[in-house]
């Protein structure tokens, strides 16, 4: 048995959001709702800090099973997805043991 680690990385077009104030608003709600339907999940926005339409979220998960990684992060995947105010513009997932 190992550690597994599972990463995703989303990149997302917001819809109606014309200031960061407003961004900040939908991506508190979206790391909130991540959190919320999987707790044992670490979500941060990584990254297009500085665009208002545009948003990178950050998913980490620590299993001892890859498969385990990967169904909580293709759920979390689907969870954003879902959302009819965002777009997701692409989902990039790895996973990596603790012997590399």
């Amino acid at each position: 048995m190992g550690v597994y680690v599972g990463a995703l990385t989303l990149d997302v077009l917001l819809g109606d959001v014309r200031s960061l104030k407003q961004k900040r608003s939908v991506v508190r709600g979206l790391i909130a709702e991540v959190r919320r339907r999987h707790p044992g999940v670490a979500v941060a926005e990584t990254g297009s800090l500085d665009l208002y339409r545009r948003a990178e979220l950050g998913v980490a998960v620590v299993a001892s099973a890859p498969s385990h990684c990967v169904a909580v992060l293709d759920a979390c995947e689907r969870l954003v997805a879902a959302r009819p105010e965002i777009e997701l513009l692409s989902a990039r997932q790895r996973l990596v043991n603790d012997e590399e």
